[in-house]
């Protein structure tokens, strides 16, 4: 299997153990009287298991951003480039323009 699958997987599962703790939280500190909801009623497990799934999916795509953000690439490194900018053997070179000079009728036309 490749690495960013597994690595995907792997994050995935962080962030539906995060949501299920999130999840019990909310019903063990009874937020918005969350608990007595899902405890009075004959839906009450479906409404835990669609927060815990829908967190699951909020929590997972946020684990597996972080985690790909975090990665460490030398490829995009320039900061130990000495040429402030300019390409290795080209010189910038100065190259006169003559322009008309035009008054302010000459911009804007006659009034």
């Amino acid at each position: 299997m490749p690495d960013l699958i597994k690595m995907y997987i792997r994050h995935s599962v962080i962030g539906f153990a995060v949501s299920a703790v999130f999840v019990a939280m909310l019903l063990y500190f009874n937020v918005a009287n969350l608990w007595h909801l899902v405890t009075h009623t004959d839906v009450g497990f479906l409404a835990v298991f669609l927060l815990w799934l829908f967190n699951g999916i909020v929590f997972a795509g946020v684990q597996f951003g972080i985690a790909i953000m975090l990665m460490s690439s030398d490829d995009d490194d320039d900061d130990d480039d000495d040429h402030r900018g300019h390409p290795i053997g080209l010189t910038p070179v100065r190259v006169p323009a003559a322009a008309p000079r035009r008054g302010v009728q000459g911009l804007y036309g006659k009034r």
